[in-house]
């Protein structure tokens, strides 16, 4: 017995020697870890962020762009597509869920949550996995805002010691605010309303049950479940968080089965980042100009521009449309084509009182091709440009129905002889100049330019908006320098403004984050040129919707406007205008190839008219003002006399004089002793 008591004592003492050591090692190892883990902590905490920088952190928010009706044209943004809102703001049914889901115990615990870290070990080792997550909301606002994204043990630790910093010093509320506005939902979409509107197109205050279980489930994965590349990934996760709603009773199961039923109307993802691309991209540009690229991208601002989207989504319908028809083999000039051959075609339409752009349509695919041809372009305008050359005439004072002499001519110079020719290789003879602008004769116009110097018409050019170089050449009229769009409808907005010239703008005002006004335009109208001079003008111009080249334009309302064809059927336009609205039109190939013989009183005129009527559909039709320091007299063509109505004569022409130059009998010798030119045949 002894023997054997005395074994069993000797096992019981290493037994207990044994565990004694366990316990000494591990008192040294507790000890050691709770010095490392001190000490790190103590490193840690010297190096963690201020928490009170939360107060004034300002976020990156996106600015939004609008069209004059209320359209959103753009959010900007780099990297955070983000828009702040009051958490008064956000649905309140999305805020339960969001708690639910990511952090059910969140109005308990002080940042870090014991109770859910065991559980997430406790659900870990069953599944043999790291399947759940144990960061609280507040933990996830702090990785969020002051941390990086890689994963461990002191980002952790840090992690957890900013969340119990940040709930001593802002409320539940307060937290909640922060993390709706920062966590991100995938595609570029930071805080909640940027997520409302990208998938649903509409507030965060709106969301339904179904649609805020559906954003919340998206949480765990944005990419991952995104409704845009995985529909039933995205539905499956709905249904986990409305089935964890009801586990906590905050739904029933009857409301979790009517909102998983619920059909969801999904936003489809434009093919742009923006709406009317040519001219939001144009506006982006002038708010680099003012503000700088990343106060433009980031701050946040509302910017309310001047575009009417529904003209402007006309503007694209049509331009589009003609370019596709370009396509199609038709009849031009009596000859079968196999194709019109162009394939690009711009419209620029600006209010000419206001100056005010509402419709800026650079192309026909903006996704093709970035290239703005309303701005960017230098093309020759061609006999759009002839009114110029008529303006300087009436300054020098010849009148609508001067008769000149359309009739083959050759100047000459140093460089050669020049024998300008028509279009139609035919001449009239003596016509009026009304007359001569309504069929766009090119021998008047280049002798009218001649006679009352090419440097006047560059002036008058200049003075009426052109901002191009233009050389003072006898091919002038039929636009040989190259202007832009832009330009040229500006410089046609004097015409229906009375003289007027106002520079175009595309911004109305502009509001900080905050909605506090930064900027706001203000119309500029400058008087640039005699207003009854310029009323003579539009009158002649009238003719060329109602006799002569722009025929296909007509709208059924006074209007007034002008073709223009360069000689080799590289461009083709069509400008015109009614007192309150003024638009160009413009067909062509990027490339300088000529068109099948397509002029500025086809397509483009057509595109115009189809433009206008829309445009003008609730517009009062109103009349150009009547020039009141001139008179009006009829003019006999055949004779050139002022009311000679001779039984031989079938025609007359209206024509405009000054008061105190009323039109003598005899204009012939009025007309040689003024110009002393034999281009009169009077």
């Amino acid at each position: 017995m002894g023997a054997k008591y005395q074994s069993q004592r000797t096992g019981q003492r290493r037994i207990f020697a044994f565990f004694q050591k366990i316990l000494v090692f591990a008192v040294i190892g507790g000890a050691f870890s709770s010095i490392v883990l001190g000490g790190m902590t103590f490193y840690l905490s010297s190096k963690l962020p201020d928490v009170d920088t939360i107060s004034t952190y300002i976020p990156s928010e996106t600015t939004k762009i609008y069209s004059s009706d209320g359209t959103l044209l753009a959010d900007l943004h780099h990297e955070e597509n983000r828009v702040f809102i009051p958490i008064e703001r956000i649905s309140p049914i999305l805020q339960k869920s969001v708690i639910a889901i990511e952090d059910s115990r969140f109005y308990s615990h002080h940042g870090v949550d014991p109770i859910g870290i065991l559980r997430a070990i406790a659900v870990d080792i069953k599944s043999g996995g790291f399947v759940q997550g144990a960061s609280t909301l507040t933990q996830q606002l702090a990785r969020n805002l002051f941390l990086s994204r890689r994963k461990h043990v002191g980002r952790k630790l840090s992690e957890m010691m900013l969340a119990v910093e940040i709930e001593r010093k802002y409320t539940k509320t307060e937290i909640l605010e922060m993390y709706l506005n920062q966590v991100y939902w995938g595609h570029n979409a930071y805080g909640i309303e940027s997520a409302s509107q990208m998938y649903f197109g509409k507030s965060a205050s709106d969301l339904t049950l179904a649609e805020s279980a559906f954003l919340v489930g998206i949480l765990k994965g944005p990419e991952l479940y995104s409704p845009f590349k995985n529909y039933e990934g995205a539905k499956s996760r709905q249904l986990t968080a409305l089935k964890r709603m009801k586990e906590i009773k905050l739904i029933t199961q009857e409301d979790a089965d009517i909102a998983y039923a619920q059909p969801l109307l999904l936003l489809k993802r434009q093919r742009s980042r923006y709406r009317a691309p040519y001219f939001t991209t144009y506006v982006i540009q002038k708010l680099s100009d003012m503000y700088g690229e990343a106060v433009t991208y980031t701050s946040g601002m509302k910017v309310y521009t001047t575009l009417d989207y529904k003209m402007q989504e006309k503007a694209e319908e049509i331009t589009a449309k003609y370019a596709e028809m370009a396509k199609q083999p038709g009849i031009v000039g009596g000859e079968h084509v196999p194709s019109l051959n162009f394939d690009q075609s711009a419209l620029l339409s600006i209010d000419p009182t206001t100056g005010y752009i509402k419709a800026m349509q650079g192309g026909t695919d903006f996704q093709k091709t970035q290239f703005n041809r309303t701005v960017q372009a230098l093309r020759q305008p061609g006999s759009a440009f002839k009114p110029f050359v008529y303006l300087a005439a009436l300054e020098k004072g010849f009148s609508p129905g001067t008769l000149v002499d359309d009739s083959p001519i050759t100047f000459t110079s140093v460089k050669g002889g020049y024998s300008p020719k028509n279009y139609t290789n035919q001449y009239l003879g003596k016509i009026p100049m009304r007359r001569a602008l309504e069929l766009s004769i090119n021998i008047i116009a280049i002798k009218l330019n001649a006679l009352v110097g090419p440097q006047n018409v560059v002036r008058i050019a200049k003075t009426l908006g052109i901002s191009t170089p233009i050389r003072p050449v006898l091919s002038l009229p039929l636009g040989a320098n190259e202007v832009t769009m832009f330009d040229i409808t500006k410089a046609y907005g004097v015409f229906a403004n009375h003289g007027h010239l106002v520079e175009p703008t595309s911004i109305l005002r502009i509001e900080d984050r905050d909605g506090n006004l930064i900027y706001e335009s203000r119309v500029h109208d400058k008087p640039v040129f005699d207003e009854n001079l310029i009323a003579a003008l539009v009158d002649m111009m009238r003719g060329v919707l109602n006799n002569g080249t722009g025929q296909n334009a007509r709208i059924g309302r006074p209007a007034a406007g002008k073709t223009g064809t360069t000689s080799d059927y590289k461009d083709a336009w069509f400008i015109g205008f009614v007192p309150q609205l003024v638009t160009a039109t413009w067909v062509g190939n990027d490339n300088n190839k000529s068109m099948n013989k397509v002029t500025g009183g086809g397509v483009p005129a057509l595109m115009w008219r189809e433009f206008m009527t829309f445009a003008l559909k609730d517009v009062p039709a109103k009349d150009f003002s009547r020039p009141s320091g001139l008179v009006q007299r009829a003019v006999n063509w055949d004779s050139g006399k002022p009311n000679d109505y001779k039984t031989n004569s079938s025609t007359t022409v209206e024509s405009y004089w000054k008061e105190l130059d009323a039109p003598p009998q005899d204009l012939q010798k009025k007309s040689k002793e003024s110009h002393g030119s034999d281009f009169f045949q009077l």
